[in-house]
């Protein structure tokens, strides 16, 4: 199994509490939240992990020293968005093996990761109903399969929130690379990655929905988030 870990942006919503760092670098109680996956990935012997840096590489490269992974740079980070990341990265995704593709800035508990490893269903992206009041990326699914998504949705329309992971078979995560480089062709470049996949359904794909509800997870968007994550660690 490979991971690919998306952490080549700016995180400007956040980006004066961060001191210059990228958000996947946030301090969670004395360790940079990356080295926290990193570490969580490394104790399910998953080792194959490519991560996509841009903003402040340098000092990322250096947080993670001591760990074994993938480098990949995207230079254009300030004028593009994640589906040109995912643009350079796709030598390491094509292949014969499942890919977990990861938002550099999501912090989750490690029951999360075993579901998301133990699931066979592709392509699989992970959200949560109990996040719907106060959602960012919102999604709407039934029957466990994607049916809308976006920022848009209204509470009505939302059954839950956008974990920012997801899980590809060999074969769904080549296809998405075609849809990456298709995308890419036609100048999309400020796309998020997902969006070659949300295109998809269109297509006639199937995106399947795993609901990890009672799993804590935090994508640190905002001061807020962060606090969250800090007082689920100091309550452990």
């Amino acid at each position: 199994m490979k991971v690919i870990i998306m952490a080549a942006g700016v995180g400007s919503r956040i980006s004066r509490h961060l001191k210059d760092h990228p958000k996947c670098c946030v301090d969670i109680n004395g360790k940079p939240l990356i080295k926290h996956t990193m570490e969580l990935l490394n104790s399910k012997g998953i080792t194959d992990i490519a991560i996509i840096s841009g903003y402040h590489n340098d000092y990322l490269q250096d947080v993670l020293k001591d760990h074994q992974f993938t480098r990949i740079f995207n230079p254009f980070y300030r004028v593009t968005n994640s589906l040109a990341s995912l643009w350079f990265a796709q030598d390491f995704i094509q292949g014969d093996s499942d890919v977990i593709f990861m938002n550099g800035d999501v912090f989750f508990e490690e029951s999360l990761l075993n579901l998301l490893i133990d699931h066979d269903k592709s392509p699989l992206m992970l959200a949560d109903s109990t996040r719907i009041e106060d959602a960012d990326y919102r999604f709407t699914w039934l029957n466990d399969q994607l049916t809308a998504y976006g920022k848009e949705l209204t509470n009505e329309q939302t059954t839950g929130e956008y974990v920012g992971i997801g899980k590809f078979n060999a074969a769904d995560a080549n296809k998405l690379i075609e849809k990456v480089n298709s995308l890419v062709n036609g100048e999309h470049y400020n796309m998020w990655w997902e969006d070659a996949i949300y295109r998809q359904i269109h297509e006639g794909q199937v995106i399947h929905i795993e609901d990890i509800k009672g799993n804590f997870w935090a994508e640190v968007d905002y001061i807020e988030d962060y606090k969250r994550i800090i007082d689920y660690v100091n309550a452990k």
